[in-house]
């Protein structure tokens, strides 16, 4: 039972995200394609890579990240920021025409949060938030996220 609800709840996350990306009233020439969106997110999630390290996290060469990252600046949803330590590297962001266009995963989080707090006292939302901050923390060491 557990896995299942854990598992229907990532689904729904992620079903959030598929249908904003299949039903974007937006330019063609603005249009990303689903690897490209998937590119952006995991831009996202890395938080602030250089191209080396999105390179590196999506198993692919250097130059191949370069060009889907050009791509993706080109259309303008994600801008490269020149390294102040080292003026050769440049962080990788993604761009507010982004996450207006495509940042309904972020939006449904805070609606799926806002509810929570509403249905459950704030005691079991405190306990959730510790058990969500032991699975973070301990219980899914093979993927690292960006420290906030």
């Amino acid at each position: 039972m557990l896995e299942k609800n854990f598992s229907d709840i990532y689904t729904k996350f992620k079903l959030s995200l598929y249908s904003k990306v299949f039903n974007q009233d937006i330019e063609v020439e603005d249009a990303l394609s689903s690897m490209e969106v998937l590119c952006v997110e995991t831009i996202y999630s890395l938080g602030r890579p250089t191209i080396n390290e999105f390179a590196s996290f999506a198993k692919i060469s250097p130059p191949n990240a370069a060009y889907k990252i050009n791509s993706l600046v080109k259309k303008g949803y994600v801008r490269k920021v020149q390294s102040q330590e080292d003026k050769r590297e440049y962080y990788l962001e993604i761009t507010d025409k982004y996450r207006k266009t495509y940042g309904v995963t972020y939006d449904y989080i805070g609606t799926v949060m806002q509810r929570i707090r509403q249905r459950f006292s704030p005691e079991e939302v405190k306990e959730l938030e510790e058990i969500l901050g032991v699975i973070d923390d301990e219980l899914m060491p093979e993927v690292k996220l960006e420290e906030e």
